[in-house]
């Protein structure tokens, strides 16, 4: 099912529910209402890479998770600290925590670092291509994507539960392989 782009109705339908998203990662309402402000043009700017494989709700709020991070990058990156690497922990869809932790200058890269990040990367495809297809799909939609657990569930005809199965199982599987053929 391909999905569309309205935005002439985000304000209406997902500003409340991006600000209250932010708010919480943020805790400063002025920050974020410019970061969901800043969402919305960059969403504008983007309207030709929307694929239409997520809903219009799911990738707005991927191109605000990035937004917040780049703020969190600016502000440490100002006072000349290490960047933050900011992580959702989830326990189950929507609930969870962001943890953040210091990690080295990303443009501080040497070839060496430059060869690991494509070797992972094809180890990921390479183990990726040895789920079952449903498994991987699941995957890629949550880990690559970032879509949310009700789309991909819509999007794959399966269950709630059915998914939580379908993505530990991978996440596993995804595991002992890159232990296996990366580590």
């Amino acid at each position: 099912m391909k999905h569309e782009l309205n935005p002439e109705n985000w304000v209406d339908l997902y500003s409340d529910y991006l600000f209250n998203y932010t708010i919480s990662r943020v805790n400063e309402s002025e920050i974020a209402k410019d970061l969901v402000q800043e969402t919305f043009l960059a969403g504008l700017g983007a309207l030709k890479n929307f694929k239409g494989e997520a809903h219009e709700r799911t990738w707005l709020i991927a191109i605000l998770k990035r937004k917040i991070i780049d703020y969190y990058r600016k502000i440490n990156s100002n006072k000349g600290k290490a960047e933050v690497r900011i992580q959702f922990n989830s326990g189950d869809d929507n609930e969870g925590e962001w943890l953040e932790t210091n990690v080295a200058d990303p443009f501080d890269k040497t070839a060496e670092d430059e060869f690991e990040n494509q070797e992972l990367g094809a180890a990921i495809y390479s183990c990726l291509a040895k789920l079952n297809t449903k498994q991987a799909e699941a995957f890629k939609m949550k880990t690559i994507l970032g879509m949310e657990t009700e789309d991909i569930c819509n999007d794959l005809n399966i269950t709630t539960s059915n998914f939580w199965v379908l993505i530990h199982r991978a996440r596993t599987a995804m595991a002992e392989c890159l232990e296996k053929h990366w580590f």
